[in-house]
């Protein structure tokens, strides 16, 4: 009899905790998002210069280009898995290698895991983008431009790399953060202070020197009626190894010194807006003189 008790027992907590992970299982597909988004693009329409080329805008400009182009074609998964674990995956297929078109590559792939109960306190592991300016922070699906300036942009090409970042924010700026970016004015929550480390060759690159970057960022958010004000500096310093040079350039395989510094004032567009930036700093550069690349002073917003 004993037994059978003892059997019963223990198939009733079996089967409570069988229901209880069915219910987990639930609730984690009811919180996972998916979504994306596609950006088609033609360069030709009064355009003057048929030369014009940027390193870290649409690869279809210049004279190699023409015609209709993808400028983002992403697909995205997300969802808060538990209380403390948010997961983030986005691949872009509008890149492209060599001469394959339409391959995919990693833009984004990270977990936050939340340091205490209300999440004031985060840590970001993985691909993402690095705390650095304003706009190179705002979603590319809810900008009107679809490249963003040249000045904030050159410092971390891609606004993205692989690194491990802490985040911090009162409850109360996170919940103004989420209401920003569901209006489609914020591209997503970077706390009011950051402070991480990454490669610092840019997204889908090695580390090359065993350096990290490190990067420090605070910006604070205030409500003044109807309209939000933000103001913020960040900052970050490393060493940048180039890996693409011509052959005839030495170059120094150490890397060269890569900081900067930058300030930022955004009056939200509640309708109108403001946007303004500036950084400077210090970063290789190629000299014609001595053909030979040398770290020099960089400034511009």
């Amino acid at each position: 009899m004993r037994l059978f008790l003892t059997g019963i027992l223990v198939l009733a907590v079996n089967y409570s905790l069988l229901a209880q992970e069915k219910n987990n299982i639930q609730e984690w597909y009811k919180k996972m998002h998916i979504g994306g988004y596609i950006q088609v693009r033609y360069n030709g329409l009064f355009e003057t210069n048929p030369n014009l080329n940027c390193e870290q805008c649409d690869e279809n400009w210049g004279e190699d280009g023409g015609g209709l182009s993808f400028r983002r074609v992403r697909f995205k998964i997300k969802g808060q898995i538990s209380p403390r674990v948010f997961f983030y995956f986005q691949p872009d297929f509008a890149k492209s290698i060599g001469e394959a078109h339409h391959v995919g590559r990693l833009k984004d792939a990270y977990i936050d895991f939340g340091l205490d109960k209300k999440n004031e306190f985060r840590l970001r592991i993985g691909q993402s983008k690095v705390p650095f300016g304003f706009e190179n922070m705002q979603s590319s699906s809810n900008r009107l431009p679809l490249d963003r300036n040249d000045a904030l942009n050159s410092a971390v090409k891609d606004e993205r790399d692989l690194g491990v970042f802490f985040y911090w924010a009162t409850e109360e700026k996170r919940a103004l953060i989420k209401k920003l970016r569901k209006a489609g004015l914020s591209g997503g929550d970077f706390g009011l202070f950051a402070l991480g480390f990454y490669n610092g060759q840019t997204a889908n690159h090695y580390d090359e020197n065993n350096e990290f970057h490190v990067v420090t960022r605070f910006s604070f958010p205030i409500e003044i009626g109807s309209q939000v004000i933000e103001s913020g500096i960040q900052a970050y310093s490393g060493r940048y190894v180039i890996t693409e040079h011509s052959p005839n350039i030495e170059v120094n395989t150490k890397g060269y010194i890569d900081q900067r510094t930058a300030l930022s004032f955004v009056l939200y567009p509640k309708p109108f807006g403001i946007q303004a930036e500036y950084n400077f700093g210090r970063g290789p550069e190629f000299d014609k003189t001595s053909n030979t690349i040398q770290v020099t002073p960089l400034q511009g917003g």
